[in-house]
């Protein structure tokens, strides 16, 4: 299985997300690069990854009204906003040192810390919970009905892929890396699945929000809600991840980003259309266009975005992805286990009590 990892890890170096990452000066998002740059001890500016997707919301808003920037700028320093399809590959640019932060998911989160046995990650914040769904075409009403069927996933090992994967098996229906079994998974950008649906070539989808909204809108209908399979709804989605070494050398730059973080999560709270504008504004950036303003508002009614990672839920995810043959117990073991050693909540601790917030549970 370590064989396997290996390849996940390798299908992420291969796939370049969105084009060439740009200037280090800038704080425009910027697409992911899979090579790394070298280390330095003089940082100039902090290496920030992201996911265009609503899930991600705190990032978008925080780049978009410059809660990164302003938080870096008595440092010395510019925030290099790289955005990613999923996130294999963010684990591929945290390990090749061409990313120091990155909103991520919970199985990717899982991979790094396994990979590295216990040392090259650390998640310091949650972003947010819910938003995913399993979106199928108008015909199918049940798993019986997916028999024979084939369906995208964002990648190979990610999130969705696991739950996809995950829930199949609870179901009684096999799956392959390769695309085979009862129903074949085919992981793909998000907006290639989105085609692919239209057209016919695929018939549902396990994404996160927007795309379960987008979906919907092509004439798609939800067949399962994940939240509905987590007890009281609550699972992690998104999380914030550090390479170790950048926290250890780094602290204040850290806490400058969760300070910026918490003014995201705030302004989500306090003003929801600003929020929502925000967020429509770096999608236009990022992918060319906006959701439309029926699909942002259904789509944000699915997400709950919080500072707190919900650790046990992730330690759920991790046996499901034992369970679907996408991680092996022993590389969990062999990296001190669950939780283990794999979150430092301090500094988001700084900074929910300095904003007066309720903080986290380690």
């Amino acid at each position: 299985m370590a064989s396997l990892r290996r390849r996940l890890v390798g299908v992420a170096a291969a796939v370049a997300v969105m084009g060439t990452l740009a200037a280090c000066s800038s704080d425009e998002p910027q697409e992911a690069a899979a090579s790394g740059s070298p280390a330095s001890q003089e940082i100039k500016t902090v290496r920030l990854g992201f996911f265009p997707n609503l899930t991600h919301a705190p990032a978008l808003i925080g780049l978009q009204e410059g809660y990164f920037k302003d938080a870096v700028k008595p440092l010395g320093l510019t925030v290099t906003p790289t955005a990613f399809n999923a996130g294999p590959d963010a684990v591929t640019a945290l390990f090749g040192d061409s990313l120091d932060i990155t909103y991520i998911g919970p199985n990717p989160t899982i991979s790094a810390y396994t990979q590295s046995k216990g040392e090259a990650v650390k998640v310091i914040a949650g972003a947010a919970s819910g938003g995913a769904a399993l979106v199928v075409s108008e015909d199918i009403n049940s798993s019986a009905d997916l028999k024979g069927k084939t369906l995208a996933t964002p990648q190979l090992g990610n999130t969705q892929d696991v739950a996809l994967r995950y829930w199949l098996t609870q179901e009684g229906l096999t799956t392959t890396v390769e695309g085979g079994g009862d129903v074949s998974i085919k992981p793909q950008a998000n907006a290639d699945g989105l085609t692919a649906f239209g057209a016919g070539q695929i018939q549902g989808a396990w994404v996160p929000e927007p795309w379960v909204s987008e979906y919907v809108a092509k004439g798609a209908k939800v067949l399962v809600n994940e939240k509905d399979l987590w007890p009281d709804g609550k699972f992690v989605t998104t999380n914030i991840l550090v390479r170790s070494e950048f926290l250890a050398e780094h602290p204040d730059v850290v806490q400058a980003v969760l300070d910026a973080h918490v003014q995201s999560l705030e302004q989500i709270e306090k003003d929801p259309q600003a929020s929502k504008a925000d967020v429509n504004a770096a999608l236009q950036s990022l992918t060319g266009s906006q959701l439309d303003s029926k699909i942002i508002d259904s789509a944000w009614k699915q997400v709950e975005f919080t500072a707190d990672p919900l650790p046990a839920t992730l330690v759920t995810s991790s046996q499901h992805a034992v369970e679907v043959g996408l991680l092996d117990q022993s590389e969990i073991d062999a990296a001190g286990g669950l939780p283990g050693t794999l979150y430092d909540l301090t500094l988001i601790n700084k900074s929910l009590a300095n904003a007066g917030l309720d903080q986290v549970q380690q």
